[in-house]
């Protein structure tokens, strides 16, 4: 009896009620005026971005990518996202399991701490930073003692990125795990588990699509992030400017054929996360919707 209410309640949600149903002409209208911001704000400005990077031909294109510097720039941004994006995993799993596991004092001030970065200006951020590690900064005699560089080196283009960037993981985790609760792990270990078998065995392969999008989210800000490392990277060409940063400086010298050449690998890399972020989404809904089918299944059986 209950496996049927449930069913029924089910598929009586799939649709909208009738009573909060719009006119259609009023439907139109707010799916016109979505269609139209999206092709002005998004599908314009992309289509724009490509028009300019061929518009020299092929040639130009190609050459405006294997320069020296443009190859230097994206090996760093690889790089970047390489080094900053794990980082992000272990610290976003972590804060997660914190939260949504245990009780402890503090806990509202590390969720508060997690939105931080998206409340403070990524140049804000960057400036913190030379604040720290900078000649007149906190540890900059010290740095400058022992020829340790963080400002204008690697070093600081990572800690600014992975600084942007460490909500995603975490915010994607925070809300999943605290949906699934604790019944799972419990009893595992009421069998006998231990913790990190636990981990390993129960929690992983319940957020295992939550984390990738996660992964997904936070490599795409990696790496098309420009304020905090503008400020920490110094421009050093060939050494410490990555794509964006590339980018604005060949607009600058009025390369645009370039500009835009280098611009629609980052656009390219937006697509290719939208498409890879979408294939997740089903993915996820579709394990969602067998475990539904799986509970009710069982429960038509029990009842």
């Amino acid at each position: 009896m209950a496996g049927q209410v449930a069913a029924n309640f089910g598929t009586a949600s799939s649709e909208p009620p009738k009573h909060i149903s719009e006119p259609r002409g009023v439907q139109w209208l707010l799916i016109g005026t979505a269609l139209l911001f999206l092709t002005l704000l998004l599908v314009l400005p992309l289509a724009t971005v490509f028009i300019q990077a061929f518009r020299k031909g092929w040639e130009v294109y190609i050459a405006a990518l294997t320069q020296k510097e443009a190859l230097a720039a994206i090996k760093l941004t690889l790089t970047t996202a390489a080094i900053a994006v794990p980082l992000n995993v272990i610290f976003g799993i972590a804060a997660a399991w914190a939260i949504t596991k245990f009780r402890f004092r503090g806990k509202n001030v590390l969720i508060t701490l997690i939105d931080l970065p998206f409340a403070i200006s990524p140049v804000i951020a960057g400036l913190v930073f030379v604040l720290l590690f900078g000649a007149q900064g906190w540890f900059g005699p010290f740095l400058a003692e022992n020829d340790i560089k963080i400002l204008f080196a690697l070093p600081g283009i990572v800690l600014a990125t992975v600084f942007v960037t460490f909500p995603f993981v975490a915010r994607e985790l925070i809300p999943l795990m605290q949906s699934q609760g604790t019944q799972e792990e419990e009893a595992a270990a009421t069998l006998g588990a231990k913790g990190w078998r636990i981990f390993w065995k129960v929690t992983i392969p319940n957020i295992k699509w939550g984390l990738l999008y996660g992964i997904i989210l936070c490599n795409a800000r990696a790496m098309g992030e420009f304020g905090a490392v503008s400020v920490v990277s110094g421009h050093i060409r060939g050494k410490t400017n990555t794509v964006p940063l590339h980018i604005e400086i060949l607009y600058n010298e009025y390369q645009f054929a370039a500009s835009f050449a280098v611009a629609s690998l980052l656009v390219l890399l937006a697509v290719l996360t939208l498409i890879v972020k979408s294939l997740v989404e089903w993915k996820f809904h579709q394990t969602s919707r067998q475990n539904a089918e799986t509970g009710s299944n069982s429960l038509n059986g029990g009842s």
